[in-house]
């Protein structure tokens, strides 16, 4: 199993998400946990598409943080 990360983006009509290890990856909707669910989804459906064409399937990279300022 690996681990994805989803970078999620409130936009003027609700959410985005993208991801950076699986270029043209994305999702979005009206809710947060929409776009949660639907980048799962994607992220799933883009490897399977990858695996099939017989295509490389790059490791997860990018890692995140949440800093907290003043």
């Amino acid at each position: 199993m690996s681990r994805y990360v989803a970078l999620i983006e409130k936009t003027g009509t609700g959410f985005s998400a993208h991801v950076p290890d699986l270029p043209g990856c994305v999702a979005a909707a009206a809710t947060y946990g929409e776009t949660v669910s639907l980048i799962h989804e994607a992220i799933e459906f883009h490897i399977a598409g990858m695996l099939l064409h017989g295509e490389y399937v790059p490791e997860p990279t990018t890692l995140a943080e949440l800093v907290e300022v003043a």
